[in-house]
């Protein structure tokens, strides 16, 4: 009898272990597809809509010392056009001579177009002045090419540099705790608490990572571009904080864009 119940008991323990990994990897499915849901919910009221009304507005008024609007800024698909520019940015534009995303190129817009001070506005704290004015910006002509895909062009020699350089930045380890971007985002399947980290070396999918910014942060209230989103990876990694719109914010966002080409944006996403 004792024999028996022993084999018994020995039969249901290797049966529970057996069981255990397909335990834990149902629940973790089930704790992410809790948080796709709830983000799913949030959506149909997505704060952003606020920001991207005000964008729209930012762009047809006349500011500035010049009392100019942005309606003639061109970024990247012609003067004035915003449709479909989104997605192919950053890229090189021929009047700066330079590699430019998003929030760079409408610093560039913003000096010659309406006079304002572009080194003024990039020293200015998130959420500030002209910087508040930026987050509406970028809400709203993020989400003129929501639905479109992301193509960004590699044809320039100093495109493909920007690329190669945003992937040595984001492998580069230093800092206190020898992190690096690839640290949470180079390899698959990893989590911070309840949140799935996508892998950003290649195309993670529609409306991840690259393809979900700018947001809005339910937790801050705020609405995030892409250079704030870095600024906080940095001091995640316990880096200095990388200056606004500098080479390195672009490299990396040139990095992440190239790989995430034929994944659908959903910019302005929702963000916990």
């Amino acid at each position: 009898m004792a024999t028996t119940r022993s084999i018994l008991l020995a039969v249901a323990m290797a049966s529970a272990l057996l069981a255990a990994p397909a335990w834990a990897q149902a629940q973790a499915k089930t704790t992410a597809e809790g948080i796709a849901e709830y983000r799913k919910q949030l959506e149909d009221g997505n704060p952003a809509e606020l920001f991207e009304a005000r964008g729209e507005g930012l762009w047809k008024q006349k500011r500035g010392p010049k009392n100019a609007s942005l309606e003639a800024c061109d970024l990247g698909q012609g003067p004035g056009v915003v449709k479909g520019a989104f997605v192919t940015l950053p890229r090189f534009f021929a009047d700066t001579g330079r590699v430019q995303d998003l929030e760079s190129r409408l610093l560039t817009c913003m000096e010659t177009l309406q006079g304002l001070n572009a080194k003024e506005i990039a020293a200015t704290p998130f959420g500030r002045g002209e910087q508040r004015n930026m987050e509406g910006l970028v809400a709203w002509i993020s989400a003129e090419s929501k639905g479109l895909r992301f193509n960004l062009p590699q044809g320039h020699a100093q495109e493909r540099q920007m690329y190669e350089a945003g992937k040595r930045v984001f492998f580069f380890r230093a800092g206190t705790h020898d992190f690096s971007c690839s640290s949470c985002h180079g390899i698959e399947g990893q989590r911070i608490r309840l949140q799935d980290l996508p892998l950003l070396t290649k195309n993670p999918g529609d409306g991840v990572g690259f393809a979900a910014w700018p947001a809005y942060r339910v937790s801050s209230g705020e609405l995030w571009g892409m250079q704030r989103r870095l600024n906080d990876c940095y001091r995640q990694q316990r880096f200095p904080f990388p200056g606004y719109a500098s080479d390195v914010t672009i490299a990396l966002g040139v990095y992440m864009g190239v790989n995430a080409k034929g994944a659908q944006s959903i910019a302005p996403s929702i963000k916990r």
